[in-house]
C-alpha cells in the first residue's frame, strides 16, 4: 500500500477529498492506493471502508473514536441498490452487556458515533464486478431532532432489556431504526454477560446496527429518491 494521506484538516477539506472519489470505480482507487481488489468481499469484508478511509485520510483505525477524531467524524459506507435503496443494515458499535447501570443516553457511544457522519453511498448490487463499482455522492449528516428522538427511545428500549439479562434473546426486529444483533466473526467467540437472574453467562457479543429505513429516509432526504420501489 502506498503512503497514506494526512488526514484532512477541516469539513471542507474531507468534503472536498469525497468530492474526488465520486464516480470512480474500486478499480481506479485501489490502483491509486497500491493495493490489489479481491474478487468479492465473502473474505474481505472491511475491503471497502478500508480502501475509502485510505483516500480520505481517516485516523482512527480501530480505536473507538470517530475515524476523524479531530474533526468528530464517522466515516459509514452505505451500498446502494439500482433503486437508490440501501442494501444492508449498518453497524454502529458493539453494544455494551456489562457495565451499564447509570449509562445515559447523552453519555452513550453509539450517539458520540452518531453525532455527525459523512456518509458514502457505493454501488453494491453484487451483479457488478467488486472492480466495478462506483462511489457516490456523500453526505455529511447529523441527526436533526426526530432522528435524534427516535434513536434515543430504541437505544433505551434495548439498553433496558440488556439490563435485565434479556440479551441473547433480544430480536433484530425490535426497534423503529435500531436493532441490536450479534456482532462477532462466528458463533463461537463469546463475551461477559448477564442472565435473567442476575448470573453472569458467557454470550454472544451482540452490535447495534441502523435499520436499512432509517439509512433510507436519509439518501431520501438527500436526494429525493423515492423509497416506494
Amino acid at each position: 500500500m502506498n503512503p497514506h494521506p494526512s488526514p484532512p484538516q477541516s469539513e471542507d477539506q474531507l468534503l472536498a477529498r469525497a468530492a474526488d472519489l465520486c464516480g470512480q470505480n474500486f478499480a481506479q482507487l485501489a490502483h491509486i492506493a497500491g493495493i490489489s481488489v479481491p474478487a468479492d468481499l465473502r473474505r474481505d469484508k472491511g475491503w471497502v471502508g478500508q480502501l475509502l478511509e485510505w483516500h480520505l485520510g481517516a485516523s482512527a483505525g480501530s480505536r473507538p473514536e470517530p475515524d476523524f477524531p479531530h474533526l468528530g467524524i464517522e466515516l459509514k459506507t452505505l451500498p446502494m441498490g439500482y433503486q437508490g435503496q440501501p442494501l444492508e443494515t449498518t453497524f454502529v458499535c458493539v453494544a455494551p452487556l456489562t457495565g451499564i447501570t447509570n449509562v445515559t443516553w447523552q453519555q452513550c457511544h453509539l450517539r458520540h458515533k452518531l453525532a455527525r457522519v459523512l456518509w458514502l453511498p457505493i454501488e453494491g448490487e453484487r451483479d457488478i464486478p467488486l472492480a466495478q463499482r462506483r462511489v457516490g455522492p456523500a453526505i455529511l449528516w447529523s441527526p436533526n431532532a426526530q432522528e435524534e428522538a427516535q434513536l434515543k427511545a430504541d437505544w433505551e428500549e434495548l439498553m433496558e432489556s440488556i439490563a435485565l439479562g434479556e440479551s441473547q434473546h433480544i430480536s433484530a426486529s425490535r426497534g423503529e431504526v435500531l436493532q441490536l444483533r450479534p456482532k462477532a466473526a462466528h458463533g463461537q467467540v463469546k463475551t461477559r454477560a448477564f442472565d435473567s437472574e442476575g448470573n453472569a453467562i458467557q454470550a454472544q457479543p451482540k452490535g447495534f446496527y441502523l435499520k436499512k429505513s432509517f439509512t433510507g429516509a436519509i439518501i431520501a432526504r438527500h436526494f429525493s429518491v423515492d423509497q416506494s420501489n
